[in-house]
């Protein structure tokens, strides 16, 4: 277990997680935030997306009162990821976030509140995260808003940033500093 904040649980990622991740992400419901509807995840497409070994990201899986309910994951930016987002003068330890609830009778209950607080927190005293960003696209008011509540700022409008369900997108660089 990475951390625990109340009911709410984050662990690492295994093997046996990959039929959550299955459900979630081929129901149209979830899609429509995170991935898009037109890309329903296969249990092979599961794997090799999130099962990746050389990759830097650390994937979890987040628990609510012991039930996995969503996803969350969390890498340090590099040299490549500074210079996108315009930090290429920055020295400091950024950190940047990925996260979805899977089980929409979750939602609107404060969960996604608390897991990005406490990951925040996580990142920041376990870690050293000067900074924490996110990248929610433009049209997602209620993820904005989650963000906003635990005291992220929306710094830079990132046009046409990703390809979702046949078209592109504006995202908002969103960042929390210590």
């Amino acid at each position: 277990m990475l951390f625990q904040s109340g009911n709410l649980r984050v662990r690492k990622l295994s093997s046996k997680d990959a039929g959550y991740l299955v459900k979630w992400l081929s129901d149209p419901t979830v899609l429509q935030y995170y991935g898009g509807r037109d890309r329903p995840h296969s249990l092979e497409m599961v794997r090799e997306i999130f099962f990746k070994e050389e990759d830097d990201e650390i994937r979890c899986i987040v628990e609510y009162d012991s039930n996995e309910i969503g996803y969350i994951q969390f890498y340090e930016l590099d040299e490549e990821g500074k210079e996108r987002f315009g930090y290429t003068e920055v020295e400091e330890k950024i950190y940047g976030t990925d996260q979805f609830i899977g089980e929409p009778n979750y939602w609107n209950n404060g969960i996604g509140k608390l897991l990005v607080s406490s990951m925040a927190e996580y990142l920041i005293t376990a870690l050293g995260a000067s900074k924490i960003v996110m990248d929610p696209q433009t049209w997602n008011a209620r993820a904005i808003a989650c963000y906003e509540k635990c005291g992220f700022r929306k710094v830079k409008l990132l046009p046409n940033y990703e390809w979702t369900e046949g078209e592109q997108r504006d995202s908002w660089l969103m960042e929390f500093s210590k």
